[in-house]
C-alpha cells in the first residue's frame, strides 16, 4: 500500500498541477464579445460631456449613447455578462480637447463592430449580434453627425 501512494501520488500531484494551467490558456467562449464591450465602455465614455456645449451636437451624442447602451445589453445577452456598471468606463485624458473625444469614440466603435462581426454558430446569438451590430452602426452614424456638427466638415455629408 505504501508503495502504491509513493508511486500514485507524484502522478496525482502532476496531474492536479496541469489542470489549472491547461484550463487558464484556453479563452473564453466569445473573448471578442469582451474585447467589444470594452471598446463599447470606451466610446460611451468618450461620448458623455459633463456642461455646456451645442444643443445639436449634445443630441447626437445622448443618442449614440443610447445606440451604445442598447449594444452592450444585446451582446451581453448573446454570449456573456461581464457584470460591470455601464457607467464603469475607462479613465480619459482629461486634457484632450473633446472633439478629439469624439474622434476617439468613433474609433472604439470600429473596433468593437470588428469585435462583435466574428463567426457565430449559435442561432439565437446570431440574431442578437446581428441586432448590436445595428445599434453600433447608428452610434457611429450619431458620432460622425456629432463631429459634423461640432465643425469637422470632413465628417458631413
Amino acid at each position: 500500500m505504501k508503495n502504491l501512494i509513493k508511486l500514485g501520488l507524484p502522478f496525482v500531484l502532476a496531474l492536479a498541477s496541469a489542470a489549472p494551467q491547461a484550463m487558464a490558456d484556453q479563452p473564453g467562449k466569445h473573448p471578442a464579445y469582451l474585447h467589444a464591450l470594452t471598446d463599447l465602455r470606451n466610446a460611451r465614455a468618450n461620448l458623455i460631456r459633463k456642461k455646456g456645449g451645442d444643443a445639436e451636437v449634445k443630441w447626437d451624442e445622448r443618442k449614440a449613447i443610447a445606440d451604445i447602451d442598447n449594444a452592450i445589453k444585446k451582446i451581453k445577452e448573446a454570449a456573456i455578462d461581464d457584470g460591470k456598471n455601464l457607467e464603469d468606463h475607462p479613465a480619459l485624458d482629461a486634457d484632450q480637447p473633446y472633439s478629439g473625444r469624439l474622434h476617439h469614440a468613433l474609433e472604439a466603435l470600429k473596433a468593437a463592430h470588428d469585435d462583435v462581426n466574428q463567426e457565430e454558430d449559435n442561432d439565437y446569438a446570431k440574431h442578437l449580434k446581428k441586432r448590436a451590430l445595428e445599434d453600433i452602426a447608428g452610434a457611429e452614424r450619431r458620432t460622425r453627425e456629432a463631429l459634423c456638427n461640432f465643425g469637422d466638415k470632413a465628417f458631413c455629408k
